[in-house]
């Protein structure tokens, strides 16, 4: 599921916070703990210019 990679190595995001909850939690009761959840996610994110975001026909 993750590649080889930890489950605390991953920080789940998604539009505002709230799918990702969900995964995290699925991730949790599949036995894979230690995910981070970044709340504010790509609505936080997009809120401020100084932050990068890839955007074009191959972001």
């Amino acid at each position: 599921m993750l590649a080889g990679a930890r489950p605390e190595d991953a920080v789940l995001q998604c539009g505002s916070g709230v799918t990702a909850s969900h995964n995290l939690l699925a991730m949790d009761v599949a036995g894979l703990p230690g995910a981070a959840l970044y709340a504010g996610s790509w609505s936080e994110w997009v809120s401020d210019p100084s932050r990068p975001v890839a955007t074009g026909p191959n972001p």
